[in-house]
């Protein structure tokens, strides 16, 4: 198996195993809202091991994946981005939410970045989904401004935060897939 199936696997793997537990520790957090709450209110309290962990592995996992993208001569440019929004992750869960700005930095730069890296995977993926991509950068980096300036558009701060990041998700399991069949 080449590099870049490997990179392509690595994201998967991390993302998959982080949707699935993020879903897990929202049912292990009492009274736990996804319009009310945060997604990084997961990483205190009784589901705060599970996620925090959770999303050390998504980083790490993306920036293993990047090293081997990289060395495999794809884009110099997508593999910084990517490898800051996966750097940023793996500081979500080293700095959890009650640790103020120290949280809130490796969050901005996760989300801006993962939106950025959607966004410009279009020079990556040779597909017709390299359209989609785009579009779903956009989408998450609009919802990052309004989420910014606290414009939640009736969806709570959870469900604009989601907004944020699920069109990322979208993509990061589409790209990884394309790595994956990529020959």
């Amino acid at each position: 198996m080449n590099q870049v199936k490997v990179a392509g696997l690595l994201m998967l793997i991390g993302i998959g195993q982080f949707l699935l537990l993020m879903q897990v520790t929202q049912y292990l957090y009492p009274g736990y809202s996804v319009s009310e709450n945060y997604i990084s209110d997961l990483g205190v309290g009784p589901s705060a091991a599970i996620f925090n962990g959770s999303i050390i592995i998504l980083g790490v996992l993306g920036m293993i994946a990047v090293v081997l993208l990289y060395k495999s001569g794809i884009d110099k440019v997508f593999s910084a981005l990517l490898f800051l929004a996966s750097m940023g992750a793996a500081g979500v869960g080293l700095f959890p939410e009650n640790m103020g700005i120290l949280h809130t930095i490796p969050s901005f730069i996760t989300f801006f970045f993962a939106g950025i890296s959607s966004l410009y995977s279009y020079r990556v993926d040779e597909e017709y989904s390299r359209y989609i991509w785009p579009i779903l950068g956009i989408i998450s980096l609009l919802a990052l401004a309004l989420f910014a300036s606290k414009n939640y558009l009736g969806l709570g701060k959870g469900g604009m935060e989601r907004l944020i990041v699920y069109p990322v998700f979208i993509w990061l399991i589409g790209i990884s897939e394309y790595f994956i069949q990529r020959e």
